[in-house]
């Protein structure tokens, strides 16, 4: 009797192991979701055109830092055509340049500055105390989703009746950049920037229902992110819908 009451202690202790053994394994394979779908309204999208060389530029990266949780897309652009002055911008790209230039011909100004904001692809210069708040109803739907724990991502865009040719741009901003800047009209300060482009690519002009793909520049744990798309009217260039989506980022 002692030992088949041994013999089914151990069979039972076995199981046990055995069972939770398998749900570590399952939790293991299952991969976290991260996705989000867009609404019935327009979400605001919010361009800051900025420069760590720009005197001027730092009271409007600092409104930039107050939109953290609102339902918006910010995005914080860093132009490299103030890199003349002696302090090269590290978040600043020549395309970012090609944007903003773009922006202004498309609205008729004869000229770029900084700092800039543009509210939904207009000049906006009455924009401090204030949050911009959803209200036109979206003229397109927006499927973002991270693709398994990869830095893939994908978007399904349908747009709605009455809708032609339509545009897109994926952005990745990134939060928690600090700088100390060395030269230039900046020269002393410690900068802190928020919305960050980190990575911007167009993606185009389409008709209809399309899949949209991304592939991502690598995360940083340390920098909160969010992975953007945009979607507008390819003529006008003005948006249609955008959509944001925070994802962890995978650690080293």
């Amino acid at each position: 009797m002692p030992d088949a009451r041994l013999r089914n202690d151990f069979a039972f202790r076995t199981q046990v192991i055995l069972v939770f053994a398998v749900a570590l394994a399952g939790g293991a394979m299952a991969q976290p979701r991260c996705s989000a779908e867009s609404g019935a309204l327009r979400t605001p999208v919010i361009e800051l055109y900025t420069s760590e060389g720009c005197s001027s530029c730092p009271p409007a990266d600092r409104w930039l830092s107050t939109l953290k949780d609102k339902s918006l897309v910010v995005q914080a652009f860093h132009v490299s055509y103030w890199d003349y002055m002696g302090w090269t911008d590290r978040f600043s790209s020549p395309a970012f340049n090609a944007r903003h230039r773009e922006l202004a011909k498309q609205q008729g100004a004869r000229f770029v500055y900084t700092p800039q904001i543009v509210r939904d692809g207009k000049d906006w210069r009455d924009y401090a105390g204030q949050v911009p708040e959803a209200g036109e109803r979206a003229r397109v739907q927006i499927a973002l989703q991270r693709v398994g724990v990869s830095d893939m991502y994908e978007a399904r865009v349908n747009p709605l009746p009455g809708v032609a040719r339509w545009s897109a741009y994926w952005t990745i901003t990134e939060h928690g950049h600090v700088s100390k800047v060395k030269a230039g009209e900046n020269n002393g300060s410690y900068l802190k920037h928020d919305f960050v482009v980190r990575q911007f690519v167009p993606m185009g002009t389409f008709d209809g229902p399309q899949l949209l793909k991304l592939d991502a520049v690598p995360g940083q744990p340390e920098h909160p992110r969010q992975i953007n798309l945009v979607v507008t009217n390819a003529k006008t260039s003005a948006p249609l819908q955008a959509l944001s989506l925070q994802c962890l980022a995978k650690s080293s």
